[in-house]
């Protein structure tokens, strides 16, 4: 089966990029992305490039390349779902707010009306692909719904057939473009090898096929789940280590620097920091621990909830440790945040360890002056839960200052930032926050004055070398 027609349900950080490229590699594809959202699809299709809705490098040109050739944003769902051979759903899969698994299980209500809207308007044979985030199973659930639809719509119309198959996705925010152009693997799980050839085959019109694995269904859903676990326990574990070498003298990046020569352990997500964000790694952990409880694995549920607990702890000990660094009190005092994404080359804000240490600090009445250079500050609104004060042009202050209550707003500059602040805190790697001119900075800033670098970007000697005193996270020398 030769695939000629592609429709993905989902227009987001996974959808969008999966697709541009597919139809950037794959010129005899006509590949359409569908969502209900009016506003995100006008922006997909918007001639000024830089307003598309999801920031990534490299993104744009393959846009610019395919848009109006073979890649098209819609908002005609049941149209392109007809017209298509093969349909992928790539919806938000998020956290259970509320009933049964609440906290850990993955809400699959917009799964499961993808699935039902497929089967609905779906015409002839569809190869239907999962390429959002999903429990174990799921692809059964979806083939249930659909092999309910499978008779004739009206006499002497050809039966509707399915094939379900499993692809997740192993994107790096930032790196999406890089990863999907040379993947280190491709992972299609499925039962019908027909469908798997087809799937495979428009892969590998770019990618070789060594690189293109073929599983069955539940361990392709299982994979992307444990690749994430796996991930985010490296980035649990450096950071506790980071804490021990902060009491002991030792470095954490020299620590970190010896055992990644082990040829069994490597160098990658061994850099400390506030700890992992994003969509995937909380969500998906917290899935697997809830899978873990389900199936009667309590003992290994228990391991992996450990993995997300480090994390959360490392986050609310860096604003503790910011708070009893400055007298034991920030009540009023203005502290700079510079980064806010969950990492660099994103506008992402997804769990962002920036949210909880900002909620940290606002608790504490202190006033955050917050500067990113792609995050808007709608989002940090929405991400805080609390709007933005103006600060007065003379005396720096907000309406919140003197009442002791925390409050924040987001800065233009680095330098506007941290004017009058007695503390800069960076919490995102961003390349620009690597060569700051900290001298001048601290000319801008109140004495005594500190520098809270929980990503170590900042040159040490020139920080110091300001008057500047610096925390650096896993410093011991310090």
């Amino acid at each position: 089966m030769t695939i000629q027609r592609i429709c993905c349900m989902g227009a987001g950080y996974v959808g969008g990029p999966t697709m541009a490229v597919i139809a950037d590699r794959c010129l005899d594809v006509q590949v359409t992305v569908v969502d209900l959202n009016e506003q995100r699809i006008a922006a997909w299709n918007d001639a000024d490039l830089s307003r598309l809705p999801v920031y990534e490098p490299g993104l744009d040109a393959v846009v610019d390349r395919a848009r109006g050739r073979n890649l098209h944003f819609s908002t005609d769902v049941d149209g392109a779902i007809a017209d298509a051979d093969m349909v992928f759903i790539s919806v938000n899969t998020p956290t259970k707010a509320r009933g049964l698994g609440a906290g850990q299980a993955s809400d699959l209500r917009w799964v499961e009306a993808c699935a039902r809207q497929v089967a609905k308007s779906a015409r002839g044979h569809t190869i239907v692909v999962e390429k959002s985030t999903l429990p174990v199973r799921t692809a059964e659930a979806i083939r249930t719904i659909l092999e309910a639809a499978q008779a004739p719509l009206a006499e002497g119309e050809a039966p509707r057939t399915f094939a379900v198959l499993s692809n997740p996705e192993f994107l790096a925010e930032g790196t999406a473009i890089r990863d999907l152009e040379t993947p280190d693997r491709v992972l299609i799980g499925g039962e019908d090898d027909s469908s798997i050839d087809a799937l495979a085959g428009v892969y590998g019109q770019w990618v070789p096929g060594e690189r293109i694995l073929r599983t069955n269904l539940w361990s392709s859903e299982l994979s992307k789940l444990t690749a994430n676990a796996f991930l985010a326990q490296r980035i649990s574990s450096i950071n506790s280590v980071a804490a021990l070498c902060e009491n002991t003298g030792a470095d954490v990046r020299e620590v970190a620097r010896a055992i990644g020569t082990d040829s069994r352990i490597g160098p990658k997500f061994l850099q400390s920091g506030p700890g992992f964000g994003g969509s995937c790694f909380q969500k998906d952990i917290l899935n697997l621990v809830y899978l873990c409880r389900h199936f009667g694995l309590p003992e290994v549920a228990d391991y992996w909830e450990s993995v997300v607990h480090l994390n959360t702890w490392q986050q609310h000990r860096i604003s503790r440790l910011v708070v009893q660094r400055l007298f034991g009190t920030v009540t009023g005092k203005r502290l700079a945040i510079l980064g806010f994404a969950f990492k660099a080359d994103t506008n992402d804000t997804r769990e962002a360890p920036a949210i909880r240490i900002a909620h940290d600090l606002l608790e504490e009445g202190a006033q955050l002056a917050i500067h990113d250079p792609k995050v808007e500050s709608a989002q940090i609104s929405r991400d805080l839960r609390q709007d933005a004060e103006v600060p007065d042009a003379g005396t720096g202050m907000t309406a919140k200052t003197l009442s002791g209550q925390g409050a924040w707003w987001a800065a233009g500059s680095v330098e506007q930032a941290v004017a009058g602040a007695d503390a800069v805190l960076i919490l995102t790697e961003w390349t620009q926050y690597r060569t700051l001119d900290w001298k001048d900075l601290s000319a801008r800033m109140r004495r005594p004055a500190w520098v809270f670098d929980a990503r170590a970007v900042a040159d040490p000697n020139q920080v110091r070398a300001a008057g500047l005193t610096l925390w650096r996270v896993g410093d011991g020398a310090q």
